[in-house]
This record gives structure tokens, C-alpha cells and sequence, in this order.
């Protein structure tokens, strides 16, 4: 087992995935108290994805018959250059290139197709922020960062810009322990925030999460959190921006995740020009597509009030 874990972990550097950890699979039924309150109190903000499949994010088994296994593997996003800010709207980094879930996925495809030229007949599913799957509560216990109070993955050595891969498999590997929390007496993410989204550690307010109002929301922004969007239009970093252990994250070297030219180039004064034929087409490949160009416009001035109609959300 040790052999085949050293050649696993060769394999997915290779295919440019910066960590990768494993560990046994067993329930995750000491997580069901929290999910149970935070869904019967609405802490989702009805994101229906969330709630669904409960019995499954708990056991894996569920998901994959005779999953013996977990695979966690973190995929860097952290750009080479960011978005200049000064008279600018400002997108999360995350969504600076092509959409994470095609370009992660295509690669967990890869690392799928290497374990079964390895190991033979086995049975594996692949996911990337998909699925019923919990990623995070995965990722600290196969040891490739820890849940910070930020409430992301953190890796002690390259911060927290990643995207989070899970595999699961049949096949019995010998499991890395599992990361303990370093946040320590730190609370930059939380002073930070201006919504006061993260005032109890490690629990996201998820209705007052600027990533939430901004993407999710098929709503009007309350006027009290529009204000504080901070130009903010797709997403939020700030809690990543102050993370101290941000300051390890290095540039990653995935094209894919280059905004596109023009992004590069626009101040407000083009974003409030973009007409919907030209978002339809800068940001064809990108993840702000699904979230639409009335949403965009929306976060664009806490002053003017976007309707969001029906079938454009």
C-alpha cells in the first residue's frame, strides 16, 4: 500500500494538482448534529443543494458501492497578476478564467484513468464541487489543510486559493493522518469581513456572505449589504486577501484560469458600458455565466436596482 500511495501522489503532481492526501473512508455521522441545526435553521438560505442527498454526504458508500477510500486533491487558482482594483469592480479570483469545474474535472478524469492503468479493475467516482459530497470536512481528514474560521481549506504551506478534487474508490490505500487546525488566537478573516458574516468562528452567516449576495441571490441585495459590497461584483477574498497564510500562496501555471484580455483592461466605466451580447461572449467559458448579466449589473452600484427576471437568473 505504501507504494502504491507514493505512485498516487507522484501521479497527481504530475497532472498538476498541488496537494494530495487520503485517508479510509468511514461515516461522517459526529458532523450530522451540526448539518441537522444548520439546515433546520435555514443557515443554507435555501440553496437546495445543500440540503439534498443529506444521508449520502454522510456515508460515502452511499455515493460509491464499496467506496473504501477518499482522495483529496487541491488544485492552485492563486493568479500570476490580479485585476487591477483602483476604479474597478472586482471579481473573486476564482472565477478570473474558464469554469474551475470543467478544468478540475477533466483533470480528476486523468488521475482516474492512471489509477485504473495501475491498479486494474476498480470502481472510482470523481468529484469537484459536485455531488454529495462534503469537500472540506474530506479534505482535513485526508491532511491537505484544515477548516479554517474563514470556514475554507487552508494548507499551512500555500494558503487557501484552491479548488477542492474528490475521488472515491473502491481500493484500500493507506490513509495520511488528518490535518489539525492552525488559526490559533488569529481572527483577520472575521475583522475583515465587512458584512459580519464570519463573527462566529468557523461558521459562515451565509446571508450575509458577499460571494452569497453576489452569486447566489435571486433576489434584491438588502440595501444594508449593498452598501458594504466594497465594489465587489462576483464573489468575495477579502477573508482570503488577509488570511496570513496567504502569504505562501504562489502563482499558479494553469492558462485556463487567465482572465480573459479584455477583463484585464476594463475599469467601471467599461463594466457599466458591457452590454449582455458582450458578457454573453467575453465570459462564455467562465463560471460569472451562470450567475448571468442582470446579476453582474445588480452589484454594480448600491444606488441602481437591477431586476433580476424571471429566467435570466
Amino acid at each position: 500500500m505504501s507504494d502504491l500511495k507514493e505512485r498516487i501522489k507522484t501521479e497527481s503532481l504530475r497532472l498538476g494538482f498541488s496537494h494530495c492526501g487520503m485517508t479510509r473512508n468511514d461515516s461522517l455521522e459526529k458532523l450530522r448534529p451540526f448539518y441537522s441545526a444548520f439546515l433546520k435553521r435555514n443557515g443554507h438560505a435555501g440553496m437546495g443543494y445543500l440540503e439534498s442527498n443529506f444521508e449520502r454526504r454522510m456515508h460515502p458508500e452511499l455515493v460509491l458501492e464499496g467506496a473504501r477510500s477518499v482522495i483529496a486533491l487541491l488544485v492552485n487558482y492563486f493568479p500570476p497578476a490580479t485585476i487591477p482594483e483602483q476604479d474597478n469592480f472586482i471579481l473573486a479570483k476564482y472565477a478570473y478564467g474558464s469554469d474551475y469545474h470543467r478544468v478540475v474535472k477533466d483533470r480528476l478524469n486523468e488521475f482516474v484513468h492512471f489509477m485504473k492503468l495501475t491498479c486494474g479493475s476498480h470502481q472510482a467516482k470523481a468529484f469537484v464541487d459536485s455531488g454529495a459530497i462534503l469537500e472540506k470536512a474530506w479534505a482535513q481528514k485526508c491532511g491537505v489543510g484544515w477548516q479554517g474560521k474563514n470556514t475554507l481549506i487552508i494548507n499551512k504551506s500555500s494558503g487557501s486559493f484552491f479548488f477542492i478534487g474528490i475521488i472515491l474508490t473502491d481500493l484500500e490505500l493507506e490513509p495520511d493522518a488528518p490535518e489539525t487546525d492552525h488559526c490559533g488566537a488569529c481572527n483577520h478573516c472575521a475583522t475583515a469581513c465587512p458584512t459580519g458574516a464570519l463573527d462566529i468562528p468557523y461558521q459562515l452567516d451565509i446571508p450575509r456572505c458577499i460571494s452569497y449576495q453576489t452569486i447566489e441571490n435571486r433576489e434584491e441585495i438588502p440595501a444594508e449589504l449593498k452598501s458594504k459590497l466594497n465594489d465587489r461584483i462576483y464573489g468575495c477574498d477579502i477573508c482570503q486577501d488577509v488570511c496570513p497564510y496567504n502569504r505562501f500562496a504562489s502563482p499558479h501555471q494553469i492558462p485556463a484560469f487567465l482572465p480573459p484580455e479584455p477583463v484585464m483592461n476594463f475599469r467601471k466605466k467599461e463594466w457599466i458600458a458591457l452590454t449582455e451580447p458582450d458578457f454573453n461572449r467575453i465570459f462564455a467559458d467562465s463560471p460569472i455565466k451562470r450567475s448571468g448579466y442582470q446579476r453582474l449589473k445588480r452589484a454594480m452600484s448600491p444606488r441602481i436596482c437591477f431586476q433580476v427576471k424571471p429566467g435570466q437568473a
